[in-house]
């Protein structure tokens, strides 16, 4: 029997008719006899083109509501039916089932009626029953069946029905079953997470996944998925890598921590912050995070948590940079930065972002909450004689912002709410306190007066006993080695101030 199937028959049953005129005059053009029901049999009778109700089909009303309309033997057995098979034939004449070659769905809008707010009970309504088995037995029988699952996918049926005269191969007809699957499945996957309570159970659908230019390194493919129109608009520059979007997603989460802040500006390199300030002005807060690190900042990602203004755009474009963000810019600022051909410019909007972190660990995947404390005054507890003035608080909570976004084992030194160096992802802490140091140093920083964060606890007191030495005067820390008071001793033999927050900041 031939692979090629002519189309005679097709049933409709959408939510969206947007886009749909077209393919339905095109089939009646073609004498493809049509079935529907409800809304979908109504929108073709007023085009002025016959329709046979289901109802009429299968001799019985749409009951409850319309929560049951097409869940008949007579239409799934018109779906169902294998054509080469003999007995299949025999109950198709016996049973008077008539055949469907065709079936276009657009399912109740589920995840958008969640995402506006709506009651449980307009919620669960939306849960489509009848459309997804449709799509179902027709994907199932993409030998004999054509299977439109989407108003997606209009398009495609009508350049398929328009360019082959109304005929389909099994290529085309297997194509549409698996846009079909995924439609099926990211609609199943919506539903259980909108009911699901198990943290122990993880599902996840995106359907609009991106092909990047290749991934870490050039020899592997790279793909993001996500929406990330909704998050950013593009104003200008090359499209963006999978590296430009791991410094993206870690510039987005440090500068969520300076959120209706002061002007505050960061440059960040390999998902670390290599200088970030608050200042009073845009201008001010960009140079002095520039002068934290300025042979970094080469290539980097820069963010600021206000508008960027001319003249702060006067000053990011005589650095080389990948990619800009900020929630605004004055048209003059646009048009300087715009002067790069390549530098990427990005609008953050204001969007939810996930709140579970997901990465791939051996055969499976790690989820965990994301780390959503910031420390606070309220948090902090002095554990010293020496008690900590306000401009180190404020010093102190700078730095543990950043800290907390800053890959482990990190040290973060800084001062008049800037950073002045951190050490990061040592293999101990020592040794992150000792390269922070060295690079202070090596940019000429004086160090007398500065403050230091930790990720994580003093298990000794060497840490403090060399920052000490090097001129940090207040240290802020989450506490809790069994030999705290080693550190808390030196401290107050040497005047330095500690505070406590109780909360560990890893970041792996």
């Amino acid at each position: 029997m031939s692979t090629t199937k002519t189309i005679h028959s097709a049933l409709i049953s959408v939510f969206s008719k947007d886009g749909l005129e077209p393919i339905v005059r095109k089939l009646h053009e073609q004498n493809v006899t049509l079935y529907s029901t409800g809304g979908t049999e109504d929108f073709i009778k007023n085009l002025g083109i016959p329709v046979v109700a289901v109802e009429d089909v299968t001799s019985y009303p749409s009951i409850l509501g319309g929560r049951v309309k097409t869940l008949h033997p007579k239409i799934f057995g018109g779906i169902l039916n294998r054509q080469d098979n003999e007995t299949d034939a025999q109950q198709m004449e016996e049973f008077q089932i008539p055949q469907i070659d065709l079936v276009i769905v657009d399912l109740y809008p589920f995840e958008k009626t969640v995402v506006s707010g709506a009651s449980e009970a307009d919620i669960i309504e939306k849960i489509d029953i009848g459309g997804i088995s449709l799509i179902r037995a027709a994907a199932k029988n993409f030998k004999d069946t054509v299977i439109v699952a989407s108003m997606n996918e209009y398009s495609l049926l009508l350049d398929l029905i328009s360019t082959q005269n109304g005929a389909t191969t099994l290529e085309n007809r297997r194509l549409l079953a698996t846009k079909a699957f995924h439609v099926s499945s990211h609609y199943d996957t919506a539903i259980f997470n909108y009911f699901n309570t198990d943290d122990t159970i993880y599902k996840q659908s995106i359907a609009n996944g991106q092909v990047l230019r290749y991934g870490e390194n050039p020899h592997q493919k790279g793909f993001f998925f996500g929406d990330f129109d909704a998050m950013f608009e593009k104003l200008h520059g090359k499209e963006l890598s999978y590296n430009n979007l791991l410094d993206v997603d870690a510039a987005v989460n440090l500068i969520l921590e300076f959120k209706n802040e002061a002007p505050t500006f960061a440059i960040l390199k390999h998902n670390n912050a290599c200088g970030i300030a608050t200042r009073n002005s845009m201008k001010e807060a960009y140079s002095a995070a520039l002068a934290c690190d300025p042979t970094s900042a080469f290539g980097g990602v820069l963010i600021a948590n206000q508008e960027i203004d001319k003249a702060t755009a006067n000053e990011i474009n005589a650095l080389f940079c990948e990619v800009v963000i900020a929630p605004s810019y004055d048209e003059e600022a646009i048009a300087i930065l715009s002067e790069k051909k390549n530098r990427i410019i990005l609008v953050q909007h204001e969007v939810d972002l996930p709140q579970q972190q997901v990465r791939t660990c051996l055969n499976g995947l790690l989820v965990q909450d994301k780390n959503n404390i910031t420390d606070n005054k309220e948090h902090l507890k002095t554990v010293t004689t020496t008690v900590p003035t306000a401009e180190q608080i404020e010093d102190l909570l700078f730095a543990s912002k950043i800290c907390k976004n800053t890959k482990s084992n990190t040290i973060v030194l800084a001062k008049n709410n800037t950073l002045i160096a951190s050490g990061t992802g040592q293999t101990s802490r020592v040794d992150a306190l000792k390269q922070a140091i060295e690079k202070a140093a090596t940019f000429g920083f004086d160090l007398h007066g500065l403050v230091m964060a930790s990720d994580a606890f003093f298990p000794f007191p060497d840490c403090v006993e060399i920052a000490k030495e090097a001129g940090v005067t207040a240290v802020i820390q989450p506490g809790g080695s069994i030999k705290d008071a080693l550190s808390i001793d030196y401290c107050n033999e040497n005047k330095v101030a500690m505070v406590f927050t109780g909360t560990r900041h890893f970041k792996h």
